[in-house]
């Protein structure tokens, strides 16, 4: 197992994490046995979330005897001192540990962001439970290249989470300053949310940068971690062969794939759509019906009031069919 310090958090933890949105997928005892088998292969870094349903609870449940055996990350979308504090204690008492090593700002977008780091906002209380030795660490989780960037020039961002994957190379020149700030960068959906079925093709691509600090696939059975991990720990160069095959991914992703660019923006209708997308791949691809329909709920305009005018399509530069898309969403959402 290759090992690496997660940025200026100074933790030293596995190249390969484990994702813990999929165990929603599975039970305790399942999750116990994929636990064991972390602890058997290396792997010390799990990250979770409040808002993955029961996934803190059910890790909590499998680490108990085991807990300081790893780096344990999760990460809340509460934006007001009072509510983060409240979500940092539910996360302490799901995951029955006195300390968690990394906490996250979930992503927010740029209005939130500033609402954290006002007063009364959340960073008040991830500080408070840092001095109180609650946490230990504190990061940050986002989608957009504009959050991304601001996320950045703050000097409490240890840690950025963020997409990178064969057809979402977005932040690439973000992810270099994290180099050279030293803040830790953690690559999510490294899969692009399931859409690249070669794992091993897709994790060789995001461990050929040496801008990533940890890749997180999402895993919820042992075949999982054993192929990740194999792809992983393959340090050789990479093969014309293999560089082939991802401009064949990105030859079939490309026209129906959203790299939340984010473009498209602003929809005349109000519609976030790169986040109808997002939800709309959870749903298609994660096998996580009720959850991606619970988040889809939280978005203030559906896909179904999407009025065709066509301008997000002028100003995508991937060329989605996005009224085509837009439409399927509605139909799979029910709204």
């Amino acid at each position: 197992m290759q090992y690496v310090t997660l940025g200026k958090t100074g933790l030293k933890i596995s190249r390969m994490g484990f994702g813990g949105i999929p165990i929603q997928r599975i039970d305790r005892e399942g999750t116990k046995v994929l636990m064991e088998r972390l602890l058997e292969e290396g792997i010390n870094y799990i990250d979770t979330a409040r808002g993955y349903t029961v996934s803190e609870e059910f890790l909590g449940y499998a680490l108990e005897g085991i807990r300081d055996r790893f780096v344990l990350a999760t990460k809340s979308m509460s934006r007001t001192k009072e509510a983060m504090a409240e979500d940092i204690e539910k996360s302490l008492s799901n995951l029955r540990t006195d300390y968690i090593d990394l906490y996250q700002v979930h992503n927010p977008n740029l209005e939130q962001l500033e609402q954290v780091i006002s007063p009364g906002g959340a960073l008040e209380a991830l500080l408070e439970a840092k001095e109180a030795g609650k946490i230990g660490h504190i990061g940050l989780t986002a989608h957009s290249v504009t959050v991304f960037e601001r996320a950045l020039e703050l000097p409490w961002v240890e840690t950025i989470m963020f997409p990178y994957n064969i057809v979402e190379s977005q932040g690439e020149e973000l992810m270099h300053r994290c180099t050279e700030k030293n803040v830790g960068f953690i690559d999510m959906k490294p899969l692009a949310g399931g859409a690249i079925e070669d794992a091993s093709l897709a994790l060789r691509f995001v461990c050929a940068n040496p801008d990533v600090t940890v890749v997180i696939p999402g895993m919820y059975d042992l075949a999982e971690i054993e192929q990740n991990l194999k792809a992983v720990n393959d340090e050789t160069p990479l093969t014309e062969e293999e560089r082939a095959g991802f401009e064949q991914v990105r030859k079939e992703l490309g026209s129906n794939f959203c790299r939340r660019c984010n473009y498209c923006a602003p929809c005349a209708a109000g519609i976030n759509i790169p986040g109808v997308f997002l939800f709309a791949g959870y749903l298609e691809r994660y096998g996580l019906a009720d959850w991606a329909k619970d988040r889809y709920s939280s978005l203030p305009v559906k896909a179904s009031a999407c009025i065709e005018c066509g301008a997000c399509e002028t100003r995508c530069p991937y060329e989605l069919p996005i009224r085509q898309m837009m439409k399927r969403a509605a139909e799979e959402f029910g709204e």
